[in-house]
């Protein structure tokens, strides 16, 4: 059995009777959340995605194949959360706000500010609703129920039992003003692996997603970025093109006196940057520029390469430098 009768109870236990609002991020781990509470006989009354118009193909094929799968098992569909900017604003994505603002995304300088106006406030209005605005719109009525009974909303979040997400569940509370918090897949001491195994038996191995993340994320990893290039090299161009904006930009923290050299020379003829503290990119201590030259995923212009010999090069890149993700990154997609 997927989950033990133990397991079962302690979930049933923790949230049966409670009014529960998923927060739904598309990948591995809330995906596995989804599978517990329906295993558990735990129906959610709200499921929200933060949609910020810069998720991987794959993950929006994902949650249309999550869509099926909810309407199956007779539950609500997956609200998308988006955060409508004012008309004058001059963008209405997190990408166009950092092409704007000439910045890189606010994790780049250790910070999460993206996330919480983007992602959390977006869901909260998608819960609460909101009066006035370009955001207005009614509540969901869990919200109206939680404030006729007096009752709290309880968020769910998909972190697992990897000491990653332990670190994070952690240094969160336990509530806020709204709504209480809980951890599912850590109430039942669930890991990575057996997130990809409890989707992989109920669901079936197709339904085991890729990491759910923007295509410009300052937590991307090496193997991602030679995985991005092979599969949508287009959005590779645009992070790109976003970091070049930001790192040459009005706001650029960048010190040409501490480095030796403008950053556009640096990343066109340097193999890296000094150690410094400064953020030289989106990778944090390393500009996903540079690296596009000198593992030769890009042309002069900075255009990726798109020839099949090349594709091939960067799957087997990906594939070197891995190690342990998600089951469907390690497999060879077409």
């Amino acid at each position: 059995m997927p989950l033990t009768h133990r397991r079962r109870h302690q979930l049933r236990a923790r949230l049966t009777g409670r009014l529960l609002a998923v927060c739904y991020g598309a990948g591995v781990d809330s995906t596995a959340m989804l599978v517990a509470l329906k295993l558990a006989g735990l129906r959610p009354h709200i499921i929200t995605f933060a949609d910020l118009n810069a998720e991987k193909q794959l993950t929006l094929d994902h949650l249309d194949q999550m869509t099926r799968v909810l309407a199956r098992w007779d539950w609500p569909s997956i609200i998308l959360c988006r955060k409508k900017t004012l008309p004058g604003t001059g963008y209405d994505d997190l990408y166009g706000n950092c092409i704007a603002n000439e910045t890189l995304p606010s994790l780049a300088f250790g910070m999460k500010s993206c996330s919480i106006k983007w992602k959390q406030k977006p869901q909260d209005t998608g819960i609460k609703g909101a009066r006035s605005g370009p955001n207005a719109g009614a509540p969901h009525p869990i919200w109206l129920e939680a404030q006729r009974t007096g009752q709290r909303i309880v968020k769910l979040i998909g972190y697992d039992c990897s000491p990653a997400d332990i670190r994070r569940s952690r240094n969160l509370p336990e509530a806020d003003a709204d709504f209480d918090y809980e951890y599912p897949l850590q109430i039942l001491g669930l890991a990575r692996k057996d997130c990809v195994d409890i989707i992989t038996e109920v669901l079936g191995p197709d339904h085991v997603p890729v990491k759910s993340a923007c295509f410009f994320c300052p937590a991307t990893k090496l193997w991602e970025l030679f995985w991005l290039a092979a599969h949508q090299p287009d959005l590779l161009e645009r992070a790109l093109f976003l970091e070049r904006n930001a790192l040459t930009g009005r706001h650029s923290r960048f010190d040409e006196f501490q480095f030796g050299g403008p950053w556009d020379e640096l990343v066109r003829n340097a193999d890296r940057f000094p150690s410094s503290n400064t953020t030289v990119g989106l990778g944090r201590s390393f500009a996903w520029n540079q690296w596009a030259r000198v593992n030769g995923v890009v042309d002069d212009n900075f255009r990726v390469k798109r020839s099949e010999a090349d594709r091939a090069r960067f799957l087997i890149m990906a594939d070197r430098l891995r190690g342990d993700g998600n089951a469907r990154d390690t497999r060879s997609l077409p």
